[in-house]
């Protein structure tokens, strides 16, 4: 099976009120659930296709995105794939030393 190229954007909103998007949706959501008349008009895929896709295009934005931000200063784990496929005992000294905030007391050398 090939991959389907699925164009999914995550975002928060505050409610579903005001938001056109957000009120079409939930309205044809309505509909879907009570019409049984309702053609299917997409093909079955497997949820474990779905979740498994959506996990690469989710690494590959969180990628993007410690390029774009702050991440990048701490010079620590810089391959997202990479970190989360470590087995990391994450602290919270862990987090103070790899992130530089904190209560930070170094030994003098």
């Amino acid at each position: 099976m090939g991959k389907i190229n699925w164009k999914i954007q995550l975002c928060w909103v505050k409610a579903h009120v005001g938001i056109q998007g957000n009120e079409l949706a939930d309205t044809l959501a309505n509909k879907a659930t009570t019409n049984t008349d309702i053609m299917e008009c997409c093909k079955k895929v497997p949820k474990s296709v779905v979740r498994s896709e959506l996990g690469e295009k989710s690494v590959e934005k969180w990628q993007r995105d410690w390029y774009q931000t702050k991440g990048q200063i701490t010079k620590y784990f810089p391959i997202v794939a990479d970190t989360l496929n470590m087995k990391i005992n994450i602290t919270h000294n862990f987090t103070t030393m790899v992130t530089g905030h904190g209560n930070v007391r170094l030994a003098p050398i």
